[in-house]
């Protein structure tokens, strides 16, 4: 049997499918530890710096053990990307035998029984919607898969894919009349019976918090979890270990009881009638809010807006449809599972009328039509341990920012993973010679009023030596307007601004146009991969602190202080400078890219904590110097 070290050496396997392969130690190295890690059912944290190639580092040790293996991904598209690409060519190098699949969340695969249900319905659809739908009616007949995604000529955010898709709240289940030809549960049942399962943490943690029949099933069978960008854990764990309530479920489970009523209870008006005054209860809660979408604590938002009377009203409401539904009870089993769920959602909803539960947050969010309210757990912390415990199989979390200042405790405390075994892989990359790290000099401190000016000169100044090929990012929205807005007034006409258009365009366009920058914020601070010389500086207007109007984490800093704790230092730099690390990682990204990163806050070099971030980062040239950042820019042409 091949090993981990032959398969990477110089004349094995993957030199035989890679032209001009290189073995890299850290590779190799940190696909050891993995594979140590799986044979004595270990948990192992692994930091890989940019460039380790942690990608085959874990899937060849995964299919070289011949063990059962989820591997999650941090976002759709890596999924997709690992799948058709990264894995195919591995396993063929090992064992094309061995079976992989493909998993993804329900919203993804079209619900037979609501697409006749909304069929039903059709002349209520609007005329965009009406198009769509015949689109999606018309492939219906084709699919195999039922993957919404085989249909190319649909937008991401098409109107008529939740009218063709299931959530957790209206999906009925094994009661269902399309159970059989479920496409969802056809993906579930290929998943479970495959050797390699390629998820992402969305699904991973939906389904082990749900307990759904997917991977309330399939986790304890399998003998390896592998989380590639693992940071992002921690935050969608919380989202999916806590409780949520919105609007819009409501609103949907309403409109589809009305709608199924009419169907196949025509002389039952009065759940029709119940459903409609709820309705309308829950958008005047939603009414009471200003329209800009925001997020707040749920508690104070009850005491200032004098909400009380209304949720009871919503409440009641809910009892008094229960009632209706249970007086029609067995008459038809879609409507009693719409009554099922009806009746889970409003436990939630009664508990989010107390706000005392110690140890959660509850905060709300608004969008321009609905609200949402949560309980979110302050830690996940004691109940993912737990789970890891239980579990026989061995645990892998792999990501190239775990560290602060080269230490996993952090991350260890918010995961309740102490015991782990860790490793740190630093980066193979030349950062001295590649990169150039600058901190401009006579910057205003970043909440003054004339710091947007200074970001405009700087970021010409920039545009101008890198020819264009910068990506200017932004810790918020605000900013990143008003100073791409003046940037476009002075001079640059044609510059590429988050929100203009979607993001994979955007990103095609810069790859595209090669003298165009991009002004972005948050979703372009990570999983963007620009190689060569497309890409030559970064800029990164201030220190990415989250915003202290940010309600869970006000929550998480009041409960750290009531435990005598340092909230600002053991989760606000933190989080930070994880967060940073991620944005500095798009400038390098192969082994002959150059670059300059920009990072426009004086905190670097007034403030002790600044040392943490500085410490974090890699070990770039230093300067101060606009001057020498434009010459070495220069030097790259």
């Amino acid at each position: 049997m091949t090993t981990i070290n032959e398969f990477f050496d110089e004349h094995g396997a993957l030199s035989s499918i890679i032209q001009g392969y290189k073995v890299r130690q850290a590779q190799v190295d940190l696909s050891n530890a993995i594979g140590d890690a799986i044979a004595s059912q270990a948990t192992l944290i692994a930091e890989a710096g940019t460039g380790t190639g942690k990608t085959f580092a874990y899937l060849v040790p995964a299919l070289l053990s011949k063990k059962k293996v989820i591997i999650s991904t941090g976002t759709k598209n890596l999924q997709e990307q690992l799948y058709t690409r990264d894995l195919p060519l591995i396993k063929n190098a090992i064992d094309k035998t061995q079976d992989a699949a493909l998993l993804k969340g329900r919203s993804n695969y079209l619900c037979l029984h609501r697409l006749k249900l909304n069929g039903a319905e059709y002349i209520r659809l609007e005329k965009e919607t009406l198009n769509e739908y015949s689109i999606i009616k018309k492939w219906s007949t084709t699919t195999h898969t039922g993957d919404i995604a085989e249909v190319s000529s649909l937008p991401d955010n098409a109107k008529v894919i939740p009218l063709v898709t299931s959530t957790v709240d209206n999906c009925l289940g094994k009661d269902c009349s399309d159970y059989q030809d479920c496409y969802l549960m056809k993906a579930r049942k290929k998943a479970m019976e495959a050797d390699l399962i390629v998820v992402n943490h969305h699904l991973f943690f939906a389904d082990l918090a749900l307990k759904e029949s997917g991977f309330g099933e399939l986790i304890p069978e399998v003998d390896l979890i592998v989380f590639d960008e693992a940071h992002l854990i921690p935050d969608i764990a919380s989202e999916y270990f806590g409780e949520a309530i919105s609007s819009r479920q409501l609103d949907d489970v309403l409109s589809d009881l009305s709608k199924q009523q009419r169907v196949s209870l025509k002389d039952a008006d009065q759940i029709h009638l119940v459903g409609e005054k709820t309705r309308q209860l829950i958008a005047d809660l939603r009414m009471e809010f200003d329209i800009d979408p925001k997020r707040g604590d749920w508690d104070e938002a009850i005491s200032q807006k004098n909400l009380m009377p209304l949720l009871e009203q919503i409440h009641q409401q809910l009892k008094q449809l229960l009632a209706v539904l249970q007086v029609h009870a067995s008459r038809d089993k879609d409507i009693d599972q719409y009554a099922e769920k009806l009746l889970a959602m409003t436990e939630t909803f009664h508990r989010l009328m107390d706000t005392k539960t110690p140890d959660v947050s509850y905060w709300y969010e608004t969008t321009r039509r609905h609200i949402v309210l949560h309980i979110t757990p302050l830690s996940i912390a004691k109940r993912f341990s737990a789970i890891v415990k239980q579990s026989e199989a061995s645990w892998v979390f792999t990501s190239a920012t775990l560290t602060v200042n080269a230490s996993f405790e952090h991350y260890q405390a918010q995961m309740g993973l102490q015991d782990a075994r860790v490793i740190e892989m630093e980066s193979p990359f030349d950062y001295p010679n590649q990169a150039m790290l600058c901190v401009p000099r006579y910057l205003p401190e970043p909440h003054e009023r004339s710091i947007a000016s200074h970001l405009v000169d700087i970021s010409m100044r920039l545009i101008d030596a890198s020819k264009g090929r910068a990506f200017i990012l932004f810790t918020s929205h605000y900013m990143m307007r008003e100073v791409a807005r003046q940037v476009r007034e002075r001079q640059y006409k044609d510059i590429l601004v988050q929100g203009e258009s979607s993001k994979s365009s955007l990103l095609a366009a810069f790859k595209s146009q090669t003298q165009t920058p991009l002004f972005a914020t948050g979703s372009f601070w990570e999983g963007i991969d620009v190689k060569g010389d497309a890409l030559l500086c970064v800029l990164i207007d201030k220190l990415p602190f989250a915003s202290p109007d940010d309600p869970l984490l006000q929550a998480r800093i009041k409960d750290c202080k009531n435990k005598g704790g340092n909230a600002f230092a053991s989760i606000q730099i933190p989080q930070a400078v994880i967060t940073l690390k991620q944005g500095a990682g798009r400038l390098i990204r192969d082994s002959d890219d150059r670059g300059v990163l920009v990072i426009c806050d004086n905190r670097l070099l007034t403030k002790q904590y600044g040392q943490t971030f500085v410490g974090s980062l890699p070990a770039m040239q230093r300067t101060r110097d606009l001057d020498k950042v434009v010459s070495f820019l220069q030097e790259i042409e």
